[in-house]
């Protein structure tokens, strides 16, 4: 190849996506197959939102640049000044142009290991350098360590609360004292908030931090991208710099925001979801050492390594999270999101199944 690309991009691993339930049907000859691997929202959609993204019609005519209406819903629903929002192509989207608004090349972001494997990518992308600091025993961030690691190349802290793949939430107190400690950005990533009894929005009132939420989980509009993010006034107006001139489809905005004039609903799938995720802690534990989770998943840990334990789910028709080729996490771990009861019973089952044939 004769064009030269950024030399940071050759350390930039290509994404895999996991495999999709019509790819497993086809390989195994099921006719049946489950997907818990992805932490979507397995009830679907309000049907307000989804008459709401199919009445739209002027496909040939640009969206609007920065949607007023959809910011000022999201600023009743987390109660914040709307001027305070920010829009963009999902949470990644958003996380992509806060690296471009503080990244130069050879400048660090620090990642308390494990969370979202996108993290070190972006960093990469950016041609800056991935920090990793461990987590505690139970997961959450270790302060301590992590303002040892800070300096004058610190741009950027990563904290994930509820952190995927763990699904455990970070003390505000810890959270408060490295934003107060640090001149870095502190970037909250609170996509699995609705599912939590903790929340870290009210750390916004310091400049240093942005806190960032998604339509992907709760709302069940992971197709659709759309996430937000809540900052500084003025660091806002420097985002909206970086933002890409059309980051948003109308029929996507006005399906986020006939979801938010539907909260009941929402409210409803998360009550069932949490429910189901505590029934499923108690019934994968005869199976795995299972962690406490604030999320919409939940974290394992096998004795098998847990490459062999989603092969083996795969053949059964049931897809889960191999989490051994994240970054912090062992050979054994596993991520299991939380599905509908007769989906997750389908799961308790193939469990039952993969331990009667010893492989378990």
């Amino acid at each position: 190849m004769k064009v030269k690309i950024k030399e940071c991009l050759k350390e930039v691993p290509e994404y895999v996506a996991g495999k999709s339930i019509e790819e497993v049907k086809q390989k195994y000859g099921l006719k049946r197959v489950v997907k818990l691997a992805s932490n979507e929202n397995p009830y679907g959609a309000s049907k307000k939102a989804i008459e709401a993204f199919k009445k739209f019609r002027d496909f040939h005519i640009y969206p609007k640049t920065d949607f007023k209406e959809l910011r000022e819903k999201i600023a009743d629903y987390i109660k914040v000044d709307a001027e305070k929002i920010v829009l963009g192509a999902g949470m990644d989207g958003v996380l992509e142009n806060i690296f471009k608004m503080f990244l130069n090349a050879g400048d660090e972001v620090i990642i308390p290991i494990p969370s979202f494997p996108y993290y070190h990518t972006l960093t990469k992308m950016y041609c800056a350098k991935d920090i990793r600091v461990s987590r505690r025993e139970d997961f959450t961030m270790d302060v301590d360590a992590v303002l040892d690691k800070t300096n004058e190349k610190t741009k950027i802290i990563i904290v994930c609360s509820p952190n995927n793949p763990t699904g455990n939430v970070e003390r505000k107190e810890d959270v408060k004292r490295l934003v107060e400690e640090t001149d870095a950005l502190v970037f909250i990533d609170e996509a699995y908030v609705e599912f939590s009894d903790c929340n870290l929005m009210d750390l916004v009132e310091y400049e240093n931090v942005v806190v960032a939420r998604t339509f992907s989980k709760a709302f069940a509009l992971a197709n659709l991208r759309i996430g937000y993010a809540v900052m500084d006034e003025n660091l806002r107006r420097e985002y909206m710099k970086v933002n890409t001139p059309f980051p948003l489809s109308t029929p996507a905005v006005n399906a986020a925001i006939a979801a938010l004039d539907d909260l009941d609903y929402a409210k409803q799938c998360i009550k069932k979801i949490v429910e189901e995720r505590e029934r499923l802690k108690k019934e994968l534990s005869k199976f795995f050492e299972v962690y406490s989770s604030q999320a919409n998943f939940l974290f394992v840990k096998s004795d098998v390594k847990s490459k062999i334990v989603a092969e083996e789910l795969l053949k059964k028709g049931i897809i889960v999270r191999d989490c051994s080729n994240f970054i912090g996490c062992d050979e054994h771990s596993l991520r299991i999101s939380v599905g509908k009861k007769e989906d997750n019973d389908f799961l308790l089952n193939a469990l039952e199944n993969l331990k009667s044939e010893g492989i378990l």
